[in-house]
């Protein structure tokens, strides 16, 4: 076994026996690691409440060779990131942050998402209520594409033919992204339309505001980003907090 200190941030947890947690861990250093909190639901535990969901610190583990669970040995805690359950819209944000994390960051390491992630919740922690969604949607979409999951939009996605920058584009979830008209005729597709695909750029591009969306766009935007997401998760689980903020529950209520 080896003692492994590396930046973390907790994206799942789930208790263990009558005193334990195990813990999954999106670390800055070795991707998404497991690990078991021996103690850690003892009113005297010596993890306190580090260990909730979205806490972010450095986590020290023992890592077993060819071992998909390590043993928890400290978390020294740097930010809880308490802002986020002020809202619900802040918190839905950030547990789908969490939850694509935990889907899509299979088995390497990923420094620039660590870092993303760690942005994306302080930033839900701090904008203005009216920013929320747009941020969290562009956070979302961000995220995905620096995991790997980023749409083509400028080149067809199945044979890497230029696609004129303006005017509407063919797109497929399944295929990754715009289709030029040959590939378009043989695969299935939906169309995008222009406004659609240039904010859907601006929201993948660093460094770019974040468009203007009406709540209608917003929406449009919300449900392209569950179903791109859906398809590429590589196995049949349900996505349950990427559910929560789609369906928006608090606003009916």
């Amino acid at each position: 076994m080896s003692l492994i200190s590396t930046p973390a941030i907790v994206i799942g947890a789930i208790r263990y026996g009558e005193t334990s947690k195990i813990v999954k861990l999106a670390t800055r250093d070795h991707g998404v690691q497991s690990a078991i909190a021996k103690g850690a639901t003892r009113p005297k535990s010596r993890y306190g409440a580090s260990l909730q969901l979205l806490s972010e610190g450095v986590a020290t583990y023992l890592a077993k060779e060819n071992r998909e669970l390590h043993v928890l040995t400290a978390f020294d805690l740097g930010r809880q990131h308490e802002g986020l359950a002020h809202r619900l819209d802040r918190y839905a944000a950030a547990g789908a942050l969490a939850e694509i994390t935990l889907r899509l960051a299979v088995g390497e390491p990923h420094p620039h998402s660590f870092d993303l992630l760690s942005h994306s919740l302080g930033l839900l922690e701090g904008v203005p209520d009216e920013a929320v969604d747009i941020v969290g949607l562009r956070a979302l979409w961000r995220l995905a594409a620096s995991l790997g999951f980023a749409p083509s939009l400028d080149r067809c996605a199945r044979d890497g033919a230029p696609i004129p920058a303006d005017g509407p584009v063919a797109f497929s979830l399944a295929e990754g992204g715009a289709l030029c008209r040959a590939c378009a005729r043989e695969r299935s597709s939906t169309e995008l339309p222009a406004e659609a695909r240039h904010a859907l750029s601006a929201l993948l591009q660093e460094g770019e505001d974040p468009p203007l969306l009406d709540a209608r766009h917003l929406a449009a935007h919300r449900r392209l980003l569950s179903r791109w997401v859906r398809t590429h998760v590589m196995d049949d689980r349900e996505l349950p907090a990427l559910d929560f903020w789609l369906e928006e529950p608090w606003k009916a209520a």
